[in-house]
């Protein structure tokens, strides 16, 4: 019986090669990206990482390094479903989301991407397979670019292969907001898919006037226009602006999508594999949106999330999200013509350059 030999945990600070910005977090010159290697007894390895926004990544490391590895050495590691119950009921009273998921996320990665390179098959199709072809866009952070930077972006993105883009609303006045899409617009054209993200900027008032003020510009969807706990506002929004709105990458658990879903406050569902619960959980999401009739997207890690939307039906678009590893990637993600295409190597496909990673160790 294949068993668990060793865990391994490793901690960095990225940085990015130009500030980002959004309504929530300021100014953002690096994120914490924080690795799990699972090596079993037959020297097959499987990847999982997660990712924090500049805070707490040391205390994600610590939690799977002194709480998650011992309980799981020596244990088989094909029992994802029955190892992930166990390493959430025993973090459970700690605290049922935040940096507990995003340690438990990164070890289910790291499992389900041992699974497929023991089976010897992408991830993508052992999760069930359906189109390795993602529609994706690019989600910019830009809440503070001078317009004719903005613009540029827009323009790289084009040539970069996007053919969907995501911009960041959310300024002091919303008349700033509805200018900057507006120049958005004109520059993209009519048609083009065009998404706004508000990081949980309003109230659910100021989302509302916000929702149709936008309104006439064509939004794909308009994401997180509001706290995530505030489940009944959200579903005011939708109800009173009729306007899509994504929303997800803030919730941690499953019960906490079924809820947001159930009370119709979502049209466009969208986890983060690194910080939901991992792929078991992704999944689980994307199928309770399918049962729903609702196309889901996703948040971050777009290296490792294009597999897991390649198995579902009713995906609608993959976030490139900024923070990007491509430099420390050895194949990055490729985009062609508008679609992001999933691995076919075993597993998720994601295969790191440590001696790149090293410099950035914390």
């Amino acid at each position: 019986m294949s068993k668990i030999d060793s865990i391994v945990t490793r901690t960095y600070r990225i940085p990015l090669p130009v500030a980002l910005s959004d309504s929530t977090h300021g100014d953002m010159t690096h994120f914490e990206l924080v690795c799990v290697q699972v090596r079993d007894n037959d020297g097959c390895e499987g990847l999982g990482y997660t990712y924090t926004v500049g805070a707490g990544g040391l205390a994600v490391h610590t939690l799977v390094d002194r709480y998650l590895q011992p309980m799981l050495i020596g244990q088989d590691p094909t029992r994802i479903e029955a190892l992930w119950q166990q390493m959430w009921w025993a973090l459970h009273y700690g605290g049922r989301g935040g940096q507990t998921v995003l340690a438990i996320s990164a070890v289910d990665i790291a499992l389900w991407d041992l699974a497929g390179k023991r089976a010897k098959m992408p991830l993508w199709q052992l999760l069930g397979g359906f189109d390795p072809r993602v529609p994706c866009y690019a989600g910019g952070i830009d809440l503070q670019f001078p317009l004719p930077q903005l613009l540029e972006q827009a323009d790289g993105f084009r040539q970069a292969g996007f053919r969907a883009i995501k911009m960041k609303v959310g300024r002091d006045h919303l008349r700033e907001d509805v200018e900057r899409v507006q120049a958005m617009r004109e520059h993209l054209g009519a048609d083009f898919p065009l998404m706004a993200d508000a990081n949980m900027r309003w109230s659910v008032d100021q989302a509302i006037r916000a929702a149709r003020a936008l309104s006439e510009f064509g939004l794909v969807w308009l994401e997180e226009p509001t706290i995530p706990d505030d489940v009944a506002g959200h579903a005011r929004i939708v109800e009173q602006t009729g306007h899509p709105i994504a929303a997800g990458e803030n919730l941690h658990t499953l019960y906490e999508f079924k809820q947001l879903i159930a009370a119709g406050g979502v049209t466009f569902p969208e986890p983060d594999v690194s910080n939901c619960g991992g792929v078991s959980v992704f999944m689980k999401v994307c199928r309770l949106a399918e049962a729903f009739n609702l196309p889901v997207t996703s948040h971050g890690v777009h290296d490792l999330t294009v597999g897991l939307l390649a198995a579902a039906p009713n995906r609608s678009y993959l976030e490139a999200h900024g923070f990007g590893l491509d430099r420390f990637l050895q194949e990055p993600m490729p985009i062609i013509d508008g679609n992001a295409v999933a691995s076919n190597r075993p597993g998720h496909g994601v295969d790191l350059l440590w001696d790149r990673l090293a410099e950035h160790s914390i």
